[in-house]
């Protein structure tokens, strides 16, 4: 069992049709067009849970409300959207007190202030494992979504920043690669870029690991993938952090042949780091030999952080 076959199964038996749904489950949001309006909205919904994403004992409640927030800012980012507002329903063990709960929010509305998101709701309750699930809102003009689906035979393949620092902070616990995996930073400047300016083919962001969601995008677009030039690496982690860590939580995106990408974007590199090519679904080859898709999937790894 791993958790594309479980979606793969829960799409067979749903679909979209509510009035005004225009994309349901397989990508980073869910799309909604509200009758008569020039805009979109996006939905998602990320956990956040003790002993999975983190461990109270090494990581601060204030941490952990910044990352609570930025893991869905990160899936709006993807859809090239801007942000609008969040719910957080939080599940509550008696060790997090007052303090810690002050703390938790404090972390959260720091990062929702640095993006103009406003916390309008949620849910609060008391359980044995401390869980949070935030839902976060997007806008952006109507059709103009980036999604997973869009990629041709012919695209070139595109990375934000540098990957494996979170999958090396999470195993050392220490320096710049700690704090990368303490406090992720939502693309959500490039993913508007993606959209508006580079009109990107595709796109996603980067939480489980480049061969597991390029593998994923793959599957969307119908088409296979090479990886046929250098992986920007986060400096001291391996290749392995870099194709097979989670959490990195930058942009994986496509673009058609021609489209003039910068090697930066408000200071953050963009790598080429290989091409769309037609064959099996899903297929990713690295220099031209199979890349297995290591990244992290819930109901295949259970070892949690």
């Amino acid at each position: 069992m791993d958790e594309n076959r479980i979606v793969a199964a829960l799409r067979r038996r749903t679909a979209p049709t509510a009035r005004g749904m225009t994309l349901g489950i397989g990508d980073d949001c869910a799309i909604f067009r509200p009758s008569g309006a020039r805009d979109e909205l996006v939905f998602t919904t990320d956990m956040l849970i003790e002993d999975v994403h983190f461990r109270a004992a090494t990581h601060r409640p204030a941490e952990i409300g910044w990352k609570a927030l930025a893991r869905g800012l990160s899936d709006i980012a993807a859809m090239g959207a801007t942000p609008r507002f969040c719910l957080l329903s939080l599940a509550l063990p008696e060790w997090a007190g007052s303090p810690w709960i002050q703390r938790f929010y404090g972390g959260l509305l720091k990062l929702a202030q640095l993006h103009s998101v406003t916390l309008a709701g949620g849910d609060l309750a008391h359980a044995s494992t401390l869980l949070c699930d935030i839902v976060v809102c997007g806008s952006l003009p109507r059709g103009t979504a980036l999604r997973r689906a869009g990629a041709r035979p012919g695209d070139f393949v595109y990375v934000s920043g540098a990957l494996g620092g979170a999958a090396l902070g999470l195993e050392s616990g220490k320096g710049a690669a700690w704090r990368r995996h303490l406090k992720p930073e939502p693309r959500i400047a490039l993913g508007l870029y993606l959209r508006e300016t580079l009109r990107a083919s595709a796109a996603m962001d980067l939480s489980d690991g480049i061969s597991l969601d390029l593998k994923r995008l793959c599957l969307e677009s119908g088409v296979s993938a090479e990886l046929n030039e250098p992986i920007p690496v986060f400096h001291g982690a391996t290749l392995d952090h870099a194709l097979h860590g989670g959490e990195d939580y930058e942009l994986l995106f496509t673009v058609r042949p021609g489209t003039k990408v910068p090697a930066t974007h408000a200071g953050l590199p963009l790598t080429r780091i290989g091409t769309i090519r037609a064959g099996k679904p899903g297929n990713v080859a690295l220099f031209g030999r199979p890349l297995a898709a290591r990244g992290y999937d819930h109901f295949r790894d259970r070892t949690g952080v």
